[in-house]
């Protein structure tokens, strides 16, 4: 029996500055929504994915759409096509909104794609898996800070690897559009330039660059242990996925070989995961569909890039075993520039890092168990000197990971309970009072799968991505948020028999709240054998 449960989970494949109603898959709420029959086990139908998050707010002013992709993916062949801007909504905008509508009908994996305008990658998503009747789902992301991109012609690169035979039938079917409003956004929320890395990792920013931030879409994936990270355990103790000192992941950039941020990668899990696709066809986990990058403040190293030259800029996941695969970690990064100067000068005063605490320790016994206590923070500060005078950033963050990973002989059941911190304060001083961003996240994982003599495989898994974040000016408290998306599942279906033989049953729940100064959204979903039983809208 040993490694059932890895086996078939390797099978499968931050709050951002905005408003409250910002992000996220768009589907109404439906407050009526209740199920006349609930099935006793799932079907070959079911209810079409959909997440909890909000819409995202639209303009009411003017709008024109460009559509970048409409394709079909069966293999690893990405698209490839041009984009044109709208003539007739002018060259700013108020938002844009890209938009993915997606199809897929038979037997397929969860799949991992990305989407490229002119080489900036603008989303990164998964995909659900489908019913043998098909389903369809859709994605809206707020991507306005990508709008200096989108003023050129530029090239369109897609791709959602997928493999289609015999077996795995399903065909995935996509169409892209992005959706531009008329109007000017703050300044301070559309950077003047998103740039890429060379092919060589280096970057060449603007001279006259003010405030820098690199965009990350840090993820474990590609059906390996990596996309299970977070169960990894210490070469010592008998598991199936080890890495030599455990589960703890961080995620770095580096400038030139200076470390210059550190961040807790979030623990995707895709429609596949924990073995039970059960779990996922109608809610999935937080952030599946929407993959956000890690967003590292640069701007004190803006003195240091703006002298003209190439700068190395590498990014790195610790933790994972040397030569082992499975990370992908593409870079966008956002420049404002002063407008009226064309250069800017400035220093690099303070990189203070202190030592990576890890501790993974097994515990041999009945049920094996990994306890991990681990965390690290940086210290980065440094000025510029601008058109509006000197101006110093700070950026402090602190990391910290706790887990308990519990297992039997066999891995018949295997659970972990796991909590994430990423706590960040970006202050930033010069031209009037200073002003702070203090961000805190946490995400969290406590789940269990069983395997029973009967083969019956059961799964119960509970997921949290939460976030509070305080504006401060001069001390005083100007503005704040907070975020809780949290995900409950529990499925049961039997192992290897055919699809109609499995005799699943399972129910999901998500409730979705996000409040603070700008206003209030509740939304909470429930679902029983793929049938959607709530929909409720609080506030």
């Amino acid at each position: 029996m040993r490694n059932r449960i890895v086996m078939s989970m390797l099978a499968g494949a931050t709050l951002l500055a905005g408003t409250l109603l910002g992000a996220g898959p768009a589907q109404a709420a439906d407050p009526k929504a209740q199920a006349a029959d609930v099935p006793a086990e799932f079907g070959t139908d079911w209810h079409d994915p959909l997440t909890a998050a909000p819409p995202i707010a639209k303009p009411a002013t003017k709008s024109c759409q460009v559509t970048l992709a409409d394709t079909e993916f069966r293999d690893f062949t990405p698209y490839e096509g041009t984009y044109t801007p709208p003539k007739a909504c002018g060259d700013h905008w108020s938002k844009v909104v890209l938009r993915l509508d997606g199809t897929v009908k038979g037997r397929q994996y969860d799949r991992l794609g990305y989407l490229h305008v002119g080489g900036v990658e603008i989303l990164r998503t998964s995909t659900p898996e489908p019913s043998p009747d098909g389903i369809t789902w859709s994605v809206e992301k707020d991507v306005t800070r990508y709008s200096a991109t989108f003023r050129s012609a530029q090239d369109v690169e897609m791709l959602i690897g997928n493999v289609v035979d015999d077996t795995y039938t399903g065909v995935i079917g996509v169409k892209a559009t992005l959706t531009f409003y008329e109007g000017r956004p703050p300044a301070a929320q559309t950077p003047d330039r998103v740039l890429t890395l060379a092919a060589d990792s280096t970057l060449t920013t603007p001279r006259n660059s003010e405030r820098v931030v690199a965009e990350v879409y840090a993820t474990g994936s590609g059906g390996g242990c990596e996309e299970f990270w977070y169960l990894a355990v210490p070469d010592a103790a008998p598991y199936s996925c080890q890495a030599d000192k455990g589960p703890y992941r961080e995620v770095q950039i580096k400038v030139d070989g200076q470390l210059a941020g550190i961040a807790a990668p979030f623990p995707n899990v895709w429609t596949g995961g924990w073995s039970d696709p059960f779990l996922w066809y109608v809610i999935p986990g937080p952030r599946a569909f929407d993959v956000k990058p890690i967003a590292y403040d640069l701007t004190p190293f803006a003195g240091l890039l703006d002298d003209g030259r190439p700068h190395r800029v590498d990014v790195s996941v610790v933790g994972v075993p040397e030569g082992q695969s499975g990370w992908s970690a593409p870079v966008n990064v956002l420049v404002w520039q002063d407008a009226k100067r064309a250069q800017v000068t400035g220093k690099l005063t303070v990189d203070r890092a202190g030592e990576i605490a890890n501790s993974s320790t097994y515990t041999p016994g009945s049920q094996e168990r990994v306890d991990t206590g681990a965390g690290h923070r940086l210290t980065v500060a440094g000025y510029v000197d601008t058109s509006h005078g000197r101006v110093t950033t700070t950026v402090d963050r602190t990391l910290a990971n706790t887990s308990v990973h519990r297992w039997t002989d066999g891995e018949n059941t295997d659970g972990l309970d796991a909590s994430w911190t990423d706590d960040e304060s970006v202050t930033v001083d010069g031209r009037g009072p200073a002003r702070t961003t203090a961000t805190h996240r946490t995400y969290t994982m406590n789940g269990e799968t069983t395997i029973g003599t009967d083969d019956r495989l059961r799964t119960v898994l509970t997921l949290g991505d939460r976030a509070a974040v305080v504006d401060t000016r001069d001390g005083r408290r100007t503005g704040w948020s907070r975020l809780d998306d949290t995900y409950s599942g529990d499925a049961t279906y039997t192992l290897g028999v055919p699809r109609d033989q499995r005799h699943a049953v399972g129910t999901s729940s998500e409730r979705y709240r996000l409040y603070g100064s700008g206003g209030c959204y509740d939304r909470s979903l429930k679902t029983v054998q793929g049938v959607l039983t709530e929909d409720r809208l609080g506030c």
